[in-house]
């Protein structure tokens, strides 16, 4: 698993958030007939939110949650992977912000504790913020290759 380094956490987060996002349909859309809810109805963004069990609106909010902060690690973890610039430590944090994000996204979707919720935020936004800072002492203090 971590022969590949950062992709395997990023293409794990995808598939989360492909997970999620089958979820948020297979419940928003037989909510939405159960409510006799016109589709077009949800061409603006929130509009639903009233409409709609809170059980079925958590997970597309969460699926927004995953379209937000995560594109940024996409991108880390890719620029870093593309520049040759992965290690244990690295890959070992990837995979923390991974498993922390797919914990939010279950208590978002089911319990939805949003103490707990703020908390798991916290917890990966800092694992992002360690991945940063790393990078950049990675950037500026790796030996380049000539």
């Amino acid at each position: 698993m971590f022969e590949y380094g950062l992709v395997t956490p990023v293409l794990a987060l995808i598939t989360w958030s492909l997970v999620i996002w089958a979820w948020m349909y297979a419940t928003r859309i037989p909510a939405m007939q159960k409510a006799r809810i016109n589709p077009q109805d949800a061409a603006r963004p929130g509009t639903l939110g009233d409409r709609l069990p809170r059980s079925v609106t958590n997970v597309a909010d969460n699926y927004n949650h995953l379209m937000e902060q995560p594109t940024l690690f996409y991108a880390l973890c890719l620029a870093l992977a593309a520049a040759g610039l992965q290690d244990g430590v690295m890959v070992a944090l990837a995979w923390g912000y991974v498993a922390g994000r797919v914990v939010h996204s279950l208590v978002q979707a089911t319990i939805n504790r949003v103490t707990l919720r703020f908390a798991l935020f916290v917890v990966t936004s800092l694992i992002l913020v360690a991945m940063v800072a790393l990078a950049w002492v990675k950037v500026f203090f790796a030996p380049v290759a000539s």
